[in-house]
């Protein structure tokens, strides 16, 4: 078990509500200690729920990790098996349990009655259990995750983990909790800015089909509408970004429901710098999004972060740096990670979850890097043959979008990266659209480039040089991987990046270099936006700006922040 402690170990406990955009007073955190056992079987079995559960797990923090004070794996022949125990605290009300993310595929129980279930791992899911519910309850939750053993989403998660490839975490890693509702009472809220017409759009889905709704403004004005959707005019809008992360806050009213939420003026968009070339847009104007990966691994935690103020540190970390953009790489982040990223204004790329059968090299290594380009309805090369998976990969999408569509600092999407289960991304893409037509697509992030909206380049070892000819975008989507090992500071013998330094003052000098010489003449030359790897140190690679466990910077953060800035000077 990994044992490297980051700043926030010994304060694991957080009151705070998970979901600020549908944000309620009522309700009930579950997370906490909870017994497990891991056992041989099958989730089908009508016995498991009945698993004797031993061994003492701090939810939601995964088995694998220390601060779950488990330590170990959850194997693809086994059940993971988790049971707590709670009071009911409104025995006149809905009740519906909420999970933030269960990785891979659950069922739930409650007083030994099916419940409901869920499949995929990153993609939070509610259950209402009202029925089911007496004074005293038990809720057993049973998972299977067989990580990279069947073509599944399943992220950078690997048993035989190393180099890029990471510790799997199974079960649930996230908040649970309840809430107890009105009888008639908001399920979801799809919030769309609209800048060209200084309006934004709020519409409601019930639980009862209802569409009479209102709306109360931060200023105290009442909005109504009878037809399920409320166009509020705005005066002047004060514009998010990054420089200026201006959050509009208000409250809906449905019947006896209530929710608190958010929205933000602002707009993601494709167009023309003055000299002609094609540019990212934020708000109508050219902008350059810098910025750096982000995997979002703890040391202590895993794919859990301890608290708040660990997600916080490493967004005010990159700000720090003079970086206006995290790139999520094949995760999906908590709510809350992205309530700070809106309002301390940090521009997210967020990465759909990558899946398919055992990784081609061909695909995924050495073709792409001698120029060869294969179609990606090629889906054995790619090792996406499984039908079911294909299929699976499109309704995990919209549960994505769905889950994150409100967000108002997500300025784009990339369905696929370096060719990781690749397949069909063009229609992929315009399937995406369907979903949300409000922002930007980078269909194919690295290479297997087949023709989408934006020119996605990855490179290492060698100097980035802009592409000629190319009419479309081009951003450099990783870089760099500076690689620096601090002693005592790594959960690994191993090292691993694209260029290794023996201390912060070399390091730093070889990070003003790649800015100076590479970067900053490539936006000159015309590209829209660089993407740094990493943020952090994860497990074997030390290629991050702070150490895996948060407790040094390896790089000058000033000479970041000035580097930075001549790439933001239009």
């Amino acid at each position: 078990m990994n044992k490297l402690k980051t700043p926030w170990s010994e304060n694991v406990n957080s009151t705070q509500y998970p979901r600020p955009q549908l944000q309620r007073q009522n309700w009930q955190s579950l997370d906490g200690y909870w017994q497990c056992a891991f056992v041989k079987g099958n989730l089908d079995s009508p016995d498991v729920y009945k698993t004797y559960c031993d061994t003492s797990i701090l939810v939601p923090f995964s088995p694998e990790s220390f601060l779950s004070q488990v330590g170990r794996t959850t194997m693809p022949d086994e059940i993971l098996v988790y049971k707590t125990h709670f009071s009911l605290l409104e025995k006149d009300k809905i009740s519906i349990l909420h999970f933030g993310a269960v990785d891979y595929e659950c069922k739930i129980f409650i007083n030994g009655e099916y419940a409901g279930s869920h499949i995929g791992g990153y993609t939070c899911f509610d259950i209402d259990i009202t029925r089911y519910l007496q004074d005293e309850n038990t809720l057993v939750v049973c998972v299977k995750d067989p990580t990279d053993e069947q073509p599944i989403s399943r992220g950078k998660q690997k048993f035989k983990h190393g180099g890029i490839w990471y510790t799997p975490t199974s079960g649930i890693w996230q908040s649970v909790w309840i809430e107890y509702l009105p009888k008639q009472y908001i399920k979801s809220l799809k919030i769309t800015p609209d800048l060209d017409n200084s309006e934004v759009s709020i519409s409601i889905l019930t639980n009862d089909g209802g569409t009479s709704f209102q709306i109360l403004d931060e200023d105290k004005k009442l909005h109504s509408s009878d037809n399920g959707q409320i166009i509020i005019k705005m005066e002047n809008p004060s514009l998010w970004s990054p420089e200026n992360p201006r959050l509009y806050y208000f409250e809906a009213i449905y019947k006896d429901d209530k929710v608190k939420s958010y929205f933000a003026m602002r707009k993601f968009s494709i167009g023309k710098r003055d000299d002609g070339k094609p540019c990212f847009m934020l708000n109508n104007k050219p902008y350059f999004m810098t910025g750096l990966l982000d995997q979002g691994y703890w040391s202590d935690g895993l794919y859990t972060a301890p608290n708040d103020e660990a997600l916080i540190f490493d967004i005010e970390l990159a700000k720090k740096c003079g970086f206006n953009t995290l790139r999520k790489h094949i995760k999906i982040e908590p709510m809350r990670w992205y309530y700070h990223c809106d309002r301390l204004g940090m521009i997210v790329w967020q990465d759909f979850i990558n899946g398919g059968g055992k990784y081609n090299k061909a695909a995924i290594l050495i073709l792409p890097n001698i120029g060869i380009n294969v179609k990606d309805s090629r889906y054995s090369f790619y090792s996406r043959k499984d039908e079911e998976n294909r299929r699976l990969y499109y309704s995990e999408m919209k549960e994505t979008v769905e889950q994150l569509y409100n967000v108002p600092s997500i300025a784009l999407w990339t369905p696929f990266n370096e060719g990781w289960g690749q397949f069909d991304s063009l229609k992929v893409c315009e399937y995406l659209r369907t979903l949300d037509s409000t922002r930007i697509i980078d269909h194919a992030s690295g290479w297997s480039d087949q023709g989408g909206e934006l020119r996605s380049i990855h490179k290492y070892f060698v100097p980035f040089k802009m592409p000629k000819k190319e009419r479309r975008p081009v951003i450099l989507s990783e870089f760099g991987g500076y690689s620096l090992s601090l002693e005592n500071h790594t959960s690994s013998d191993k090292t691993f990046g694209y260029a290794k330094f023996k201390d912060k003052e070399k390091l730093n000098s070889a990070l003003r270099n790649l800015w100076e010489k590479e970067i900053i003449p490539a936006k000159e030359q015309g590209l829209c936006a660089a993407i740094y790897t990493q943020l952090s140190d994860v497990q074997d690679e030390t290629n991050g700006l702070v150490t895996y466990d948060r407790k040094e910077v390896k790089v000058d953060c000033r000479l970041l922040e000035q580097l930075n800035k001549k790439l933001n000077l239009t």
